[in-house]
């Protein structure tokens, strides 16, 4: 690389307003709450009569991430699309993100573009305004912290703590390929790594893959509820594994569930690979985390609704608290449900 090519591609020589200016330019705004967005101190945000709902993401290089195998335009478009389950995960819609950055001095301008331009590929495909963020530097390779904001009407908003005995425990898609596609990863990196002659072999895993490293998040279900006139009585995205999610939603709603082990969704591809893991698919199902579907629970007077969706399995029912937390078999062996997902922390 020349001095004049490098030193076009170094963000110290854009400076931290010159890349903002760069990695926003032009945004238009698509949403009338986003009065207004990239410019100034803050962005202006008007809601009228609906409830404002917010979260907040952050996410670390080699705890959440691994750029070996992880492009950068992937890596933009899911951090910005696992917010976007958060807000979709209270039965709301997300309308605006906040993204910013902290770089190491590996990092150049091409790169950050690539990283940007999955979050704003995200943004128009699922009608979100980027309407603001902040850069700065990092001694320990690139963080980002996303906050997203949502809107929704009051009476329609679904938290974790309001399932109600005998409700039907759903949930959207099939489960375990994000973990199964990480594996894939990993064991690809580690074989590179012992012997760089021998390149990474994908082929044929393209689903697990896009599970793994460009996942969506389910609007289309949301969209549903609404046709529909679904309000789930609880709800949580599927995050952290089935097992820790559907104990979140237990715990806080202080109820008891029964979960059927031959009714919860596992792709063809899933259960491939995770033979070829000798894994027990389920194992990836329950614990795997990062599938980003949607858990919910809803009355049984909802029953005929979704008991016809292919995108939606019935895969149990809640229970009295002092009935536990069980895994059915297909032989009515009751098995105790046990967190052993992803906490956050490594």
């Amino acid at each position: 690389m020349t001095d004049f090519e490098q030193e076009k591609n170094d963000i110290k020589q854009l400076g931290e307003f010159g890349l903002i200016e760069r990695l926003t330019h032009g945004i238009i705004l698509k949403n009338d709450s986003s009065v207004y967005g990239v410019g100034d101190d803050a962005a202006v945000l008007n809601y009228k009569e609906k409830e404002v709902v917010v979260s907040t993401d952050l996410l670390t290089e080699g705890i959440h991430f691994n750029l070996i195998y992880t492009p950068l335009k992937h890596l933009g478009y899911k951090a910005a699309i696992v917010n976007f389950s958060d807000i979709y995960a209270m039965n709301a819609v997300p309308k605006q993100l906040l993204i910013s950055l902290a770089l190491s001095a590996r990092f150049t301008i091409p790169m950050i573009d690539d990283l940007y331009e999955g979050i704003k590929l995200a943004c128009e495909k699922y009608g979100v305004d980027l309407v603001g963020g902040d850069t700065s530097s990092s001694l320990t390779g690139l963080h980002i912290a996303i906050t997203i904001i949502g809107e929704a009407k009051k009476k329609k908003i679904s938290y974790r703590n309001g399932a109600k005995i005998n409700d039907l425990i759903c949930v959207s898609g099939n489960l375990g390929g994000a973990y199964m596609g990480l594996q894939l990863l990993e064991r690809e990196k580690k074989i590179f790594e012992e012997d760089s002659s021998i390149q990474p072999d994908l082929s044929g895993n393209d689903y697990i893959l896009e599970r793994q490293l460009k996942p969506e998040a389910r609007k289309d279900i949301i969209d549903l509820f609404e046709k529909e006139g679904i309000i789930p009585n609880a709800m949580i995205d599927i995050s952290d594994g089935l097992s820790s999610d559907l104990l979140h939603i237990c715990k806080q709603s202080s109820v008891g569930c029964k979960l059927y082990t031959d009714k919860i969704p596992i792709h063809p591809e899933t259960k491939r690979m995770a033979d070829e893991f000798e894994m027990e698919p389920l194992v990836a199902a329950l614990n795997g985390g990062e599938d980003y579907e949607l858990l919910f629970t809803v009355p049984v007077s909802e029953f005929d609704k979704l008991n016809t969706q292919q995108e939606i399995s019935i895969i149990g029912h809640i229970t009295d608290r002092e009935e536990g937390f069980h895994l059915v078999t297909p032989n009515n062996e009751l098995i105790e449900l046990k967190a052993q997902g992803w906490n956050g922390v490594k």
